[in-house]
């Protein structure tokens, strides 16, 4: 009997399959300002207020994209139980990197800078978490700039996702049909001598620079 390994298949299913829906449910509309869509490897970062935030970013982008794109989330919240395990390593092939660095046994760096060397590309949140304040972004943590400095031929380009915390707020299961937007600003690099500070703020202030002024927000 031949083995044949039906995870790529299905993987591939359930990606169109989520990018259909999140373009049915929520009509969302692809912005590239700064950028066109491209086969450059890339870091997508984005603002982080929904746990859809990667699949509608993904929707947009084309299927080969697609394709190799995956989404960088915490292991804590995807392997707490096994439906959300199944879907995040099974389905949604996402790099889950462990985020207590008490209890963590691998570096969340060399999971993403293994995913980026199999030649992958990924959707980022420097904030690090879900923002659940009033602030349009929290603090940048120091990951973006790691991941620039050890992969500085990898294209980083900012993403503004404007909406879905209202399709999916916190604590809901089923979403809630709303148009939405996702931004795409030029990408961005770290500068000779620049540090770590600088480069957060400035890369920071590039997402901010997306969000529309019409009071959409988030």
């Amino acid at each position: 009997m031949l083995n044949v390994d039906y995870k790529p298949l299905m993987q591939s299913l359930a990606g169109a399959c989520l990018a259909g829906l999140a373009r049915a449910i929520t009509g969302v509309i692809p912005i590239w300002l700064g950028t066109k869509p491209s086969r450059n490897q890339r870091i997508y970062f984005a603002n982080h207020a929904s746990h859809g935030d990667f699949i509608l970013l993904a929707s947009c982008l084309q299927p080969e994209e697609r394709a190799r794109t995956r989404a960088v989330a915490g292991a804590d919240y995807w392997r707490s139980n096994r439906i959300r395990r199944f879907m995040a390593e099974d389905l949604l092939r996402t790099v889950l990197v462990e985020r207590n660095g008490v209890e963590r046994t691998q570096d969340p760096l060399d999971v993403m800078l293994k995913a980026l060397d199999d030649g992958q590309s990924l959707i980022f949140f420097p904030e690090g978490t879900r923002n659940m304040s009033e602030e349009p972004l929290l603090r940048f943590r120091s990951g973006l700039y790691n991941l620039a400095i050890a992969r500085p031929g990898v294209e980083l380009v900012p993403c503004w996702i404007e909406n879905m915390s209202r399709v999916l707020p916190k604590g809901m299961f089923l979403p809630v049909p709303l148009l939405c937007r996702v931004i795409f600003g030029a990408p961005i690099a770290v500068e000779p001598g620049e540090d770590r500070t600088l480069f957060l703020h400035r890369a920071r202030q590039a997402l901010l620079d997306l969000k529309p002024t019409n009071g959409a927000g988030r």
